[in-house]
């Protein structure tokens, strides 16, 4: 099921990017297909259980969590990486869907793939496609954005435990261990119903439960109630993995986390977008992090506005300037952007001596 990329014949961009240095080396690029050969998975449950409370993770975000964003992430010290959500009903009915929605390749390990579904139906057809090409699949139950909580799809599951518990039992009933689940919830305005939801996906056998600590109409300005994610912690059994999320922008942030809750783990998301470094201790993203993105960018594949805002993000965090992130919005292509990056600072190439090793941005003179 997993088709390998050629990379005989390279792109315009790619002969740009590599023009000044020795070529990049060919990886491993695979996409959902109907042909195939399974990948070596790694257990994600075992890490989280034996972490004593140090699990690391990379969060899903819609749009950006794609393979080069997971490559980059994967040098900086992160245990687990989400792919977007993927929504299963466009998956399991279209093969242009599998297509353009889920890339992965042999180094992309632990991963979660995230899905969107309402139903067992298309929650086991979209297990039974992907569920040798990663290492668990999380549902996700914390999306407040209307169009997917009127489809009954993202935090309209914590209202309807029913339905989540069904798709949960019917996955473990069906897989048991040899496919990990997972369940990314918000919490409830009354906190001993999100206790009851967890209890009650425990029994069904969810594997593992991320907790943001916020409610489906909770702003991400407000800060993450730290206190209710402590609150479910304390009232569900104790085998069950709790990893919390929602402001974790700093190993600073991750430690109080842990502390505050006591949980098994934590997963940033958007602090993690803006600096992939994180867990490595960087407060600010380091310019080896720039470096390994356009790598992965280039070698991979990545669509111009998509490595445009990764880039534009991650250089605002780095500290660039409100004058040189304009011109970064103002580039209209990829090879405008490239062009961009090498005018104004020392942009290396995989090969290069000094690659991916530093931390300032290093402007030119």
């Amino acid at each position: 099921m997993i088709n390998s990329r050629s990379h005989t014949a390279k792109t315009r961009k790619q002969k740009r990017y590599e023009a000044k240095a020795v070529p990049l080396y060919p990886m491993s690029f695979c996409r959902i297909t109907p042909h195939t050969t399974k990948r070596q998975t790694i257990d994600p449950l075992p890490l989280i259980k034996n972490s004593k409370g140090f699990t690391k993770i990379i969060g899903p975000m819609v749009r950006y969590s794609k393979l080069p964003f997971r490559a980059t992430c994967r040098h900086y010290n992160c245990d687990i990486v989400y792919t977007p959500m993927i929504l299963a009903r466009e998956f399991v009915r279209n093969e242009n869907a599998r297509v353009s929605d889920f890339a992965t390749n042999n180094s992309d390990t632990p991963v979660i793939v995230q899905v969107g579904v309402n139903n067992s139906t298309d929650l086991l057809r979209f297990v039974e496609l992907v569920k040798d090409y990663c290492d668990g699949v999380g549902i996700n139950c914390g999306c407040p954005i209307k169009e997917q909580v009127r489809e009954g799809i993202g935090s309209a599951l914590i209202y309807n435990p029913d339905v989540l518990c069904e798709m949960v039992r019917s996955v473990k009933q069906k897989y048991g261990d040899s496919v990990r689940l997972e369940t990314k919830i918000r919490i409830h305005e009354d906190l001993d119903n999100t206790v009851d939801l967890c209890r009650r996906l425990h029994r069904e056998g969810v594997d593992w439960i991320t907790v943001h600590g916020r409610t489906r109409h909770t702003r991400s300005s407000q800060p993450c109630n730290f206190e209710a994610i402590k609150y479910i912690r304390e009232r569900v059994p104790q085998d069950l993995p709790i990893i919390a999320n929602g402001d974790c922008f700093t190993m600073k942030d991750f430690k109080e986390i842990i502390d505050k809750t006591n949980v098994q783990g934590v997963m940033a998301v958007r602090g993690a977008l803006a600096n992939p470094a994180l867990f490595s201790g960087y407060d600010k993203c380091p310019w080896s992090c720039i470096e390994w993105i356009w790598h992965y960018a280039m070698e991979y594949g990545t669509h111009f506005p998509l490595i445009q805002h990764h880039l534009w993000v991650m250089m605002e965090n780095a500290g660039l300037g409100k004058r040189e992130l304009k011109e970064i919005i103002d580039t209209r292509s990829i090879i405008e952007l490239l062009e961009l990056f090498d005018s104004k600072f020392v942009l290396k190439r995989k090969g290069e001596e000094g690659f991916a090793t530093g931390t300032a941005i290093p402007y030119r003179t």
